[in-house]
C-alpha cells in the first residue's frame, strides 16, 4: 500500500488525496475511528505514509460531508453520531420518496412500470443476494431510482445527497440475514403497488419500510460502537 501512496503522490496529488480520503472515511464507517476521536494531521500522514498536504485535502472533504471536524489549534475529530440528525434525514427520504411514488402512480398506465422495469427484474427474482455489502449498494439504486423516475432531477439531486449522508449508519441495516430478506420482500411489494398504479398502498408500505429500517439501524449502530470501544486498539 505504502508503494501505491508514493507512485501516485509523484504525479496524482488529487488520485492520492482522493485514496487518503477514502481510507479514513472507510476507518470511520467500520468504527476503527471511533465518534469522538481525535487526531493530528501529522499522525494521519505518518499512518498512511504520505505527506500532510493530501491528508489536509482528503480531511477538508470529510468536513464538507459532515464526517470530521477540525479543531484549531488541536487537530481533527471524528463528529459525535448525532441520532436526532440522522432520523430526521430518514423523515425527509420518506416525504420524498413518498412523493415520487404518488407521482410515478399518477403517470399514464403502465409508464411507471416500463421505467422501473430493472428494478422489477432484480428485486422480483427468485434468485437473491445474500452479501450485505452487495444489497445495501442496491438498496440505495433501488430508492435512488424511484426518485429519478419521478421525473423531477432537483428532487432527484437532493435525494441523491440525503443518501450520501446516512451511508454510514443505512449500511448497518444490512449486516443481519432478516434485514436482507425484508428488503427484498418490501422492495418487491412497492414495485407491484407503483406498476398496479396503488399510490396510497405503495406510500403506506414505503413509510413502513423507510420507518423500520430508521428504528433497526439505531439499535444496530448503538450495538456496533459498543462492540467496537471494546476493542483495545484503534488506528491512530
Amino acid at each position: 500500500m505504502q508503494e501505491l501512496y508514493a507512485r501516485r503522490s509523484k504525479g496524482r496529488p488529487e488520485a492520492l488525496a482522493e485514496k487518503v480520503y477514502q481510507t479514513i472515511k472507510n476507518d470511520i464507517f467500520d468504527f476503527r475511528l471511533m465518534p469522538g476521536d481525535r487526531f493530528s494531521e501529522s499522525e494521519m500522514a505518518e499512518r498512511m505514509d504520505v505527506s500532510r498536504t493530501p491528508v489536509r485535502q482528503a480531511l477538508f472533504w470529510l468536513e464538507r460531508e459532515g464526517y470530521v471536524e477540525v479543531w484549531f489549534r488541536s487537530g481533527w475529530q471524528v463528529r459525535q453520531f448525532d441520532f436526532e440528525y440522522f432520523e430526521e434525514l430518514y423523515d425527509l427520504r420518506i416525504v420524498l420518496e413518498c412523493e415520487a411514488v404518488r407521482r410515478l402512480c399518477a403517470m399514464p398506465a403502465g409508464r411507471a412500470s416500463d421505467l422501473l422495469s430493472e428494478l422489477k427484474r432484480f428485486w422480483m427474482d427468485d434468485l437473491r443476494l445474500q452479501d450485505g455489502k452487495a444489497v445495501s449498494l442496491h438498496d440505495e439504486a433501488f430508492h435512488m431510482a424511484i426518485v429519478a423516475a419521478a421525473g423531477n432531477s432537483e428532487m432527484a439531486h437532493i435525494h441523491a445527497e440525503l443518501t450520501e449522508k446516512i451511508r454510514i449508519i443505512r449500511r448497518l441495516d444490512f449486516t443481519r440475514e432478516d434485514r436482507i430478506e425484508a428488503t427484498y420482500n418490501e422492495h418487491a411489494r412497492i414495485l407491484q403497488a407503483v406498476s398496479q398504479q396503488q399510490s396510497e398502498e405503495a406510500q403506506l408500505i414505503l413509510t413502513a419500510h423507510i420507518s423500520v429500517s430508521k428504528a433497526e439501524v439505531r439499535k444496530i449502530t448503538l450495538h456496533r460502537l459498543q462492540q467496537a470501544r471494546l476493542q483495545p486498539d484503534s488506528p491512530t
